[in-house]
This record gives C-alpha cells, structure tokens and sequence, in this order.
C-alpha cells in the first residue's frame, strides 16, 4: 500500500477571464462538461492503477470555476474517486466558487454530493473594485452566497486582493474591518499581483510602491480578528484549510485536470507530474527538499526539520540571523521581519 494522496482537481472553465488571473482556465459560454468529467475519471482510475486504494486526505476542486460544474458531473467525480480510493471519513472536501454561479439550491446539491467547505472568490467588497478587476458578480451577490453557506452545515472561506492602485493602509484597514462583520472563520487576503500575459499585465498601472505593500501586509494582523497562519491564510485555530496545510507542509498530492501540478510518492521515491499528468519525472531528494523548505517556510509554524531538510540548510547563517528565522530542535520559521523579504530568505538559508 502505497502512502496517502491529496487530491487536487482543476477545473478549467470560466464565464469571463478575470483581469489579473494567470492561471490556466478558458472563458467559455457552453463548456464539453461530458468530455471534462470522463477525462477526470479516466485520470483517477489510472492513478489508482499505478498507486493502489490509496487513503485520500482531502479533495480540492479549484479553477477557474469549478462553482460552474453541473451538479450531477461533481458527483460523478466523488462517486469515481470513492470507487478506486479510500477516501478518509474526515475527508476536507473543498470547492472554489464565484458568487455568480451559486444559490442556495445548487450549493445544497453539492453538499449532498459530499463538499464540506465552500471557498468564494469575493476579492472585493467595493462594485468599482469588482468591476476593475473584472469580476462578474457585485458585492451584494458575494455577500448573499456567504450568507447561505454559512447557514449550511460546512465550512466557509472568502478570498479577497489588496494592493489596487490607489490603495493604501487605511483602505487595507477598511477593508479588514468590513471582512470582521461577516463572522468568518478563514479569510484568504492576497497582494494583487501584476503578472505578464495577463489584460493587468498589458497596462501601465499606477500600483502601490513596495514600501506602501510592505505596509499593508503588517497592518492585517493588527486589524483583522483572524490570526495568521500562512502568508497569506488567516484562520480561527482548527479551521485551516487542511488540503493546502498538507502541501505546504511537503506531503504527496496527485493534481487532475490539464495544467494541474502533482508530487506523487510512490515506491519511496519523489515524482513529479508532467505533461497529461499521467508522465512522471523523478525528483531527486535534495530537490524535494529545497521544495519542502519553500512551501514550508511560507507557513507560520513554518518547515519541520526532518534529516532530508536539515541537510540542505545553510546552518550558520541562520544561526546568526535570529532576526529573520528562529530555529528550534524541531523547526525553522521565518519572523515577521523575515516574511516580508521570503524569496530573498530563502535563497540565503538553503545551501
């Protein structure tokens, strides 16, 4: 029996494509819905060809859209995945959604169908923010779909951006103190970030200088009545999203779906997914390593100092920047002070 996998599965599918999106997903009218859920089902049974009845953690369906699906191709899916893997009784079931495809009808069917936490894109409170940013929903939707999902038996996440044009510390203070009048209990707050190909891409945008983001990310903490547990996570305690902690904290994960990354471990030995995701390249132990280190290090409590990552640790610089990273005998994390400046850190910790 082969090591328990989270499972990662993208759906491409979307009404419009959003301005800052760079993720792979298609803006289409009449998506191949059959196409799409027989190409998954074949991907799962070749998985569980090559690894066994593994356990499954947890599901993600992220996108693009998955909030989009048709209710009876989602539980097709589960059904395939239930089939061929053993999925653990406290299985996190996660669905990434958009407003504007969800009411109350459709999200009781999804439940129904086995999700148990419900993840909305509202990136904004602000119609002219949505707009900008080339949402297809208004403030009022998001707020009505938090509303019913609340009022259901699962678990809530919104996601919201900062970093505008235009935006300063007091719009970030704003906007933390409007996501505390919604009760949730696990927010998602990223730095909007400009990347090429993408419509913001293509603009000059007048955005906020480093020092005024810098700014921004220290002042959430202090504001929000969630606390941090990743770069860019914030939860009550035990309301973390399971799936990414897992990722992050370097275990195994097989990504279905075009364009869907996968660390599968099989066997003893580290495999990337590449191309159809069927393909795989072995990733050897030091790479693994490096990779473990920058996801871990993204997380609070930051990487476990397993032998294999020990190993690829630049002991004594870090040993002599307690103002950046704090390591004990059974972890390495970054300080406040070290987050802000994460890339450049961890180019210096690592050999």
């Amino acid at each position: 029996m082969n090591y328990p996998h989270n499972l990662y599965i993208h759906v491409p599918f979307c009404r419009s494509k959003c301005k800052y999106c760079a993720f792979y997903s298609v803006a289409c009218e009449k998506p191949d819905w059959e196409k799409y859920c027989q190409n998954i089902c074949d991907e799962i049974k070749f998985w569980a060809n090559r690894l066994g009845k593994i356990e499954i953690p947890t599901v993600f369906f992220g996108g693009g859209t998955p909030s989009l699906m048709p209710v009876d191709v989602m539980a097709r899916i589960l059904q395939t995945v239930s089939d061929n893997f053993i999925v653990n009784k406290d299985c996190e079931i996660t669905m990434e959604s958009n407003p504007k495809t969800l009411n109350h009808e459709k999200l009781s069917d999804f439940v129904s169908m086995g999700i148990n936490r419900l993840s909305v894109g509202v990136q904004s409170l602000n119609d002219d923010e949505l707009k900008f940013l080339g949402r297809c929903h208004n403030a009022k939707e998001a707020l009505d779909l938090l509303n019913i999902a609340q009022n259901m038996n699962i678990r809530v996440s919104a996601d919201f951006i900062y970093g505008l044009p235009g935006h300063n510390v007091k719009s970030v203070v704003n906007l933390c103190n409007e996501i505390n009048k919604l009760g949730l209990e696990h927010v998602s707050l990223y730095e909007l970030t400009i990347e090429e190909n993408t419509p913001f891409g293509k603009m000059n945008l007048d955005m906020p200088n480093n020092e005024t983001m810098a700014k921004m990310y220290t002042e959430i903490p202090n504001v929000l009545n969630l606390p941090r547990y990743e770069v860019s996570n914030y939860a009550v305690p035990g309301q973390e999203c399971r799936h990414n902690k897992n990722i992050w904290n370097g275990e195994p994960y097989i990504g279905l779906g075009k364009a869907a990354a996968g660390r599968v471990y099989m066997n003893g030995i580290w495999y990337e997914q590449k191309g159809n995701n069927e393909l795989l390249e072995k990733i050897p132990n030091d790479m693994r390593a490096i990779e473990k280190i920058i996801t871990g290090m993204r997380t609070v409590s930051g990487v476990r100092l397993d032998s294999d990552i020990k190993s690829q640790l630049n002991t004594d610089w870090i040993l002599k920047h307690h103002d950046l990273v704090v390591m004990d005998e059974n972890s390495l994390r970054a300080t406040d002070a070290g987050m802000l400046i994460l890339d450049d850190l961890i180019m210096e910790i690592t050999k």
